[in-house]
């Protein structure tokens, strides 16, 4: 999705991150107003990609999964000052926002679908770095579901890996708290 195609659809997927989001490792609580300005960036950026994946019959489909990815310099400032305390030059990363997919859509080859359409942007558009970020949560957090199994494995089957000193930290606010807390989230990177 681009372009007027992609600012139809900025509701839906501002309730999809909402909804994914509240999940462990995330617990985000989300809102509505603050997602559809995060994602109006994508609509703006012309590099920018969202695929979508949808379930249902023909003209009644509905947004089960989305993939965001723009180049880093069309990103919001915060996302961009790890990269840069760590001399990384902003023109070479292509970063990939979110990859959010309802649970019952997991584990059918969608979440490698998204990685190889933003790979596949990624190099078109000449970038030679992927990146995104994923929040950091102790192994004791309380809120951490019994099985819960963390996607590192996934991502570094993609080739990706966390870069040690790049972190960015975010505000939101978790399920059950009143007011923002800060955030450490550890970005991953692969050459292209």
């Amino acid at each position: 999705m681009t372009g007027a195609a992609l600012t139809a659809a900025l509701d839906s997927l501002a309730e999809l991150r909402i909804a994914v989001f509240r999940a462990f490792p995330y617990l985000y609580d989300g809102d509505h107003g603050y997602e559809r300005d995060y994602l109006t960036a994508y609509a703006q950026s012309p590099d920018a990609l969202v695929v979508g994946a949808f379930a249902g019959a023909a003209g009644q489909e509905r947004l089960v999964g989305a993939a965001t990815a723009a180049p880093m310099a069309d990103h919001a400032a915060e996302f961009a000052a790890p990269f840069r305390a760590c001399g990384i030059d902003l023109a070479d990363v292509y970063y990939f926002g979110e990859s959010v997919l309802l649970p019952e859509w997991r584990g059918h080859g969608i979440g490698h679908a998204f990685f190889d359409r933003r790979e596949a942007r990624a190099r078109e558009l000449g970038f030679p770095l992927a990146s995104f970020c994923a929040v950091i949560r102790p192994a004791d957090h309380p809120a951490r579901p019994a099985g819960y199994s963390p996607l590192d494995p996934f991502w570094r089957k993609r080739g990706f890996a966390p870069v040690d000193g790049l972190v960015g930290h975010f505000a939101w606010k978790d399920i059950g708290h009143a007011t923002q807390t800060d955030h450490a989230m550890q970005f991953w990177t692969k050459r292209l």
